[in-house]
C-alpha cells in the first residue's frame, strides 16, 4: 500500500523535526522518515548543544537570535522544556581579528542581541586563560545550551499532535519523480508525496543523488573530549579562543573541550580520534594551561559529524529545476542552534511560495553554480 503525504521530510534530527512540526501545523499532511531507530541519532544527538547569536553577518544573526527566543519561550508556547539555559558564550579575540569582531558586535546589537565587549581582565574572571596576543573578548549572556534530544523529541511530538506520522528504521532507497511530486521507497514502505524536504544532515548529498540531484553536503567529524567528573572544580560557559580554534564548556561536573577538525575528518564516523587530541591540546594549552593537567574520561568523550557545505553555510529552499524538492541541510555545525527558524522558514515558503520574513538568498543552492562560485556568507568562528 502507498502512503500519501503532502510533504515527506527525510531526517528526524532537529532540523527535520522542526520542519515536520511547522509543516504539519500549517495544515500539510506530513510524514517523517529516518534511517535510525529513534530521533536525533545523527548529527543532532552528537552535537555540542551550544547556541549563540554572535555571528558576523545579518542572516546568521537573525536565524540564531530568533531561534534562541524560540528556545526560551518553548515551555510557554508549547508546554515542553527543551533545556535552554542562558549560560553565556565567551569569545576571546586576538588583535588582528578585533576590528572585524567589534563590527560584528554592532551588527548583533542592531538585531537586538545582547552582547557585551570585555577587556581581557574582565573576561578572565569568567573563564581563566592566558592573555597573550588577545585584544579583548565578547560575551553573549543570552547564548547558552539546549538539550538536543529534548528539542527533537518535542518537535516530533508537536508534529504528531498536528497529524504527522514519524517512521524510524525507514532508510530511503529510491526517489522517483511523479506527475504529482515524488514516489519514495523508505524501509518497507512506499510513499507518494507532493514535496520532499531533504533534512538528511550529512547524508543529504547521498539522498539527493538518489533523486538525480546534486546537493553538495558531506560529513565532517568533530571530536569532544571529556574531563573526569569534578576534576576542574568550577563551571565554565562556552568559551571559544579565536586564535587557536579551541573551545570548551562545562556539562554538569565535567569539562568538555574540542578544537579544529583533523585531517582525518572527512566521512561519517562516530569513533573518537584520540591521536588528534594531542593536536587540540597543543593548540589549546597555551591559552588554557590548566587543560594540560585535566584528567580525561575516555568513556564520556564522543565524536559526531557536521553536515558541511562547500562554504560552511546552509542550503535552504527549493531546487531551481525541481521545485518539489526542498533542501534544509548543510548548515555546517549551526543547524541545531538555528533549527526552530529553519523549520519555520521552510513552512513559510512551502505554504506561501516565498519567504517574506527574511532574505534567505545567501542560502540558495544556486550560489554553487559556476557563475556564483566564491560568494559566501561571512561568519564568526
Amino acid at each position: 500500500m502507498v502512503t500519501s503525504a503532502d510533504a515527506l521530510v527525510i531526517g528526524a534530527g532537529a532540523i527535520g523535526a522542526s520542519c515536520a512540526f511547522h509543516l504539519a501545523q500549517a495544515g500539510l499532511r506530513t510524514v517523517v522518515v529516518d534511517q535510525f531507530g529513534g530521533p536525533a541519532e545523527g548529527s543532532t544527538g552528537r552535537c555540542f548543544a551550544s547556541v549563540r547569536a554572535q555571528w558576523a553577518d545579518d542572516l546568521n544573526i537573525e536565524l540564531s537570535w530568533r531561534s534562541i527566543q524560540a528556545f526560551r519561550s518553548f515551555p510557554e508556547q508549547h508546554g515542553f522544556d527543551v533545556g535552554y539555559r542562558a549560560s553565556g558564550y565567551l569569545f576571546t579575540v586576538p588583535h588582528e581579528a578585533w576590528p572585524a569582531h567589534l563590527a560584528a558586535v554592532d551588527r548583533q546589537r542592531a538585531h537586538g542581541v545582547p552582547v557585551e565587549v570585555l577587556d581581557v581582565a574582565a573576561a578572565s574572571e569568567i573563564t581563566p586563560f592566558e592573555p597573550a596576543g588577545l585584544a579583548g573578548a565578547t560575551w553573549g549572556p543570552a547564548d547558552g545550551v539546549v538539550d538536543p534530544h529534548g528539542l527533537t523529541v518535542a518537535y516530533l511530538e508537536l508534529a504528531r499532535v498536528h497529524g504527522a506520522d514519524v517512521r524510524f528504521r525507514h532508510a530511503v532507497t529510491s526517489l522517483e519523480r511523479a506527475a504529482a511530486g515524488w514516489v519514495v521507497s523508505a524501509g518497507p514502505e512506499e510513499f507518494a508525496a507532493g514535496l520532499v524536504v531533504n533534512a538528511a544532515g550529512g547524508w543529504a548529498g547521498q539522498v539527493a543523488a538518489l533523486a538525480g540531484l546534486d546537493v553538495p553536503v558531506a560529513h565532517s567529524r568533530r571530536n569532544i573530549y571529556a574531563g573526569a567528573p569534578g576534576a576542574f572544580g568550577r563551571r565554565l560557559p562556552m568559551t571559544i579562543d579565536l586564535a587557536s580554534g579551541t573551545y570548551l564548556r562545562s556539562e554538569g561536573d565535567r569539562l568538555l573541550f574540542g578544537g579544529p577538525p583533523s585531517p582525518r575528518s572527512a566521512g561519517y564516523s562516530t569513533q573518537v580520534d584520540w591521536p588528534w587530541m594531542e593536536e587540540v591540546l597543543r593548540l589549546g594549552v597555551p591559552r588554557f594551561p590548566w587543560l594540560a593537567e585535566l584528567p580525561l574520561d575516555r568513556a564520556a568523550s564522543w565524536a559526531g559529524t557536521y553536515e558541511m557545505s562547500p562554504d560552511s553555510q546552509g542550503i535552504l529552499g527549493p531546487d531551481p529545476d525541481v521545485p518539489a524538492w526542498f533542501n534544509a541541510c548543510g548548515f555546517s555545525g549551526h543547524g541545531f542552534m538555528q533549527s526552530p527558524e529553519i523549520g519555520r522558514l521552510v513552512a513559510e515558503e512551502v505554504v506561501t511560495g516565498r519567504v517574506a520574513s527574511t532574505d534567505v538568498t545567501p542560502l540558495r543552492i544556486q550560489r554553487f553554480s559556476q557563475a556564483a562560485r566564491g560568494t559566501a556568507v561571512g561568519m564568526v568562528f
